[in-house]
């Protein structure tokens, strides 16, 4: 009995490390994109809706800083919830009009931007499990 507990929780950990690694990865391409390339189209979308640009710089946390937090397993969840907001806030003020869209493939339009923000939602409500520097046994994780 003692064995088949031991294995749930392996599989568990193992599942959540799989989970945070595919967002966090996939993610950091992202930041490290704004990185290279500037931010100069999130400042000038944050413009557009009236809001000060240099609140775009804040997207380096939600697309670089989160993302390695998550990766590694420190305070995983605040970061998953910091990609839950950066999401939350890219889909309202660059993807609105795409909400109730098909692509030309016939799937969502938003796929990726609602995949990053359900898999931060579910990291942040898991935790990081065993396999993180912070541990299972972590507050925060």
């Amino acid at each position: 009995m003692q064995t088949a507990k031991a294995t749930q929780i392996s599989t568990d950990d193992a599942g959540k490390l799989v989970l945070r690694a595919a967002l966090a990865i996939i993610l950091l391409f992202h930041g490290v994109s704004k990185l290279i390339g500037g931010i100069g189209f999130v400042g000038d979308m944050l413009a557009k809706a009236g809001v000060p640009a240099t609140l775009g710089y804040l997207v380096y946390i939600g697309e670089v800083v989160a993302p390695l937090m998550i990766l590694v397993g420190v305070f995983t969840r605040p970061a998953a919830l910091v990609v839950t907001i950066n999401m939350i806030v890219a889909i309202l003020l660059v993807h609105t009009s795409q909400l109730f869209t098909l692509n030309e493939t016939g799937g969502w339009a938003l796929e990726l931007q609602g995949m990053f923000l359900i898999s931060s939602v579910t990291v942040a409500l898991l935790g990081a499990g065993r396999y993180s520097l912070g541990g299972a046994a972590s507050r925060f994780n």
